[in-house]
């Protein structure tokens, strides 16, 4: 023990200049995990309540008010919600394929844009970037937005209209370029061009392969925000069949909150059927079936999504 000891004080004496300064002390280090602790707590104890209330009987939420392990365990808010199983599994396809081709499109069209962008030699550089980088900064509004999507592209009612506007972002290509400037060598596309390889062919046997890092960070990006998207289905969307999940699961929780409003004006039917109704089960149970599958999908990207936030890191 005493030469594990005699080792650890050698080790410290051997520190010095900035070794010595980013040394992270005990008492430090204690503070720091705590505080990490908090803030993991503060992220999985709502989620945790939402699950909760989800199982909860409405009679017990009226009663006992939320509570994480419920007094009365039910599944009429998931039974609510199963009643309307045809138009939510028909949203749900909606979803999925929005997501799927929406996110391969979007990494194929923002690397592609970074990839160009990168390139030294290109002679449009300075000026694409720009158009790319002034939508970061002034937004076009929504009314010129709303009337090129629909009436100049014809995309008003279209499946293509929940695809399309959000494929690419400035961003996004922001950090594709950053990513192929600073991590894809030179040498190596300079070789391939020697051996009479095109730039596609460079781009996609050569730097593609090893850039999984930002295609994990992108594809992530980009299916979140499909996900999650409910807002291009309010505007551009009139046929209920082509409702996305949230966009369907937002005009439940819509009416479940008008219905309730209008209690006192309804009939006698109506305000029966709104008395039986899961109001506070049924809304958190929209939340859980919104959030699981992004939860469960999140593990698998993980360890290229942390490689992707450090892309624009110093390296040692």
């Amino acid at each position: 023990m005493s030469n594990v000891k005699r080792i650890q004080k050698m080790n410290n004496e051997e520190l010095t200049g900035f070794d010595r300064f980013n040394r992270v002390s005990k008492p430090a280090n204690i503070v720091l995990n705590l505080v990490f602790i908090i803030m993991a707590l503060a992220c999985i104890i709502p989620v945790l309540l939402v699950v909760a209330i989800s199982f909860s009987a409405e009679a017990s939420i009226t009663e006992y008010g939320y509570r994480f392990i419920p007094k009365i365990f039910s599944l009429e808010g998931y039974t609510f919600l199963a009643s309307q199983s045809k138009m939510i599994f028909r949203a749900l396809g909606v979803s999925i394929f929005v997501t799927v081709v929406g996110t391969a499109l979007g990494v194929l069209l923002t690397t592609l844009m970074g990839y160009v962008l990168s390139r030294p030699g290109y002679k449009l550089n300075g000026f694409l970037t720009m158009v790319v980088f002034i939508p970061m900064v002034f937004n076009g509004g929504l009314v010129s937005t709303y009337y090129v999507i629909s009436q100049l592209l014809g995309l008003k009612n279209s499946i293509w209209a929940l695809i399309l506007p959000l494929s690419v972002s400035s961003f996004n290509v922001v950090i594709s370029r950053t990513f192929f400037k600073t991590t894809v060598p030179e040498s190596l596309i300079e070789s391939a061009k020697m051996d009479g390889a095109s730039q596609l062919t460079i781009f996609s046997r050569i730097v593609l392969p090893i850039c999984k890092p930002l295609l994990a960070t992108i594809g992530l990006f980009l299916c979140f925000s499909y996900w999650n998207d409910w807002y291009q289905s309010m505007l551009y969307i009139e046929d209920a069949r082509l409702y996305s999940l949230q966009a369907l699961l937002n005009a439940i929780l819509t009416n479940i909150q008008m219905l309730a409003k209008n209690a006192s004006t309804m009939g006698l039917g109506a305000a029966e059927m709104l008395a039986n109704m899961p109001q506070e089960a049924a809304r958190m149970a929209i939340v859980v079936l919104i959030v699981a599958p992004i939860a469960c999908a999140y593990p698998f990207f993980q360890k290229y999504f942390i490689s992707g936030l450090t892309l624009g890191a110093v390296k040692g």
